[in-house]
């Protein structure tokens, strides 16, 4: 031990410096203060691929469901004026049919106003008579002709299976093989449409 000077000597040792941070104390429950825990993802973020796709196709499927609907009602009407179409078409063939049928019988009628008066006439002579009626057949073939009733060609016509009936065949050389030697009964046709064929004879070769 040294020399004093009166005074005890006071020996002071250096403290370690401090390395680690000193503990927080616990929190106090029933200080009234909330602890909230941090987030992974800041505020404000956007959404993920995945939250993105599943909005797409939220969305797609909204606007395949819209366009369906459309199209079904769409349909819908197609149907209902498809069936108001095929109503009215065949009511106006039907109203067709009948004017058409009128407009014939109406031609027709001075026709048969002459018919009715040649028969009520008792006191004509034969050979007027068959002037009258020769008359009243004129003015019925000029009826059919204004309603496109065309008569078939076939007294000497080469035979036409498509517009002539063959009732006989007849051995003749008065006209050529294979023709009309007689018509039995007219034919009629409307444009290119057959109403009846006319029936014949036809002439084979001996």
């Amino acid at each position: 031990m040294g020399k004093s000077n009166g005074q005890a000597d006071i020996n002071i040792e250096p403290q370690p410096e401090e390395t680690l941070e000193r503990e927080l104390p616990p929190a106090d429950p029933t200080d009234g203060f909330d602890e909230k825990r941090t987030t992974t993802e800041p505020q404000g973020a956007s959404p993920g691929p995945a939250a993105v796709a599943e909005d797409l196709a939220e969305s797609e499927l909204q606007k395949l469901l819209a366009e369906r609907a459309s199209l079904l009602d769409r349909m819908a009407r197609l149907q209902a004026e498809f069936d108001n179409y095929r109503k009215r078409a065949a009511k106006e063939n039907a109203d067709f049919r009948d004017y058409a049928v009128a407009d014939a019988a109406r031609s027709l009628l001075p026709v048969v106003d002459n018919f009715s008066l040649a028969l009520k006439n008792t006191s004509v002579k034969p050979e007027d008579f068959r002037t009258g009626v020769e008359l009243i057949h004129k003015q019925l073939q000029d009826v059919l002709q204004k309603l496109n009733v065309q008569r078939v060609l076939a007294q000497g016509q080469p035979f036409d299976p498509r517009v002539h009936e063959a009732i006989e065949m007849v051995e003749t050389d008065d006209v050529p093989d294979n023709h009309v030697l007689e018509e039995l009964q007219s034919g009629y046709r409307i444009k290119d449409r057959l109403l009846r064929p006319a029936m014949v004879r036809v002439a084979k070769k001996k």
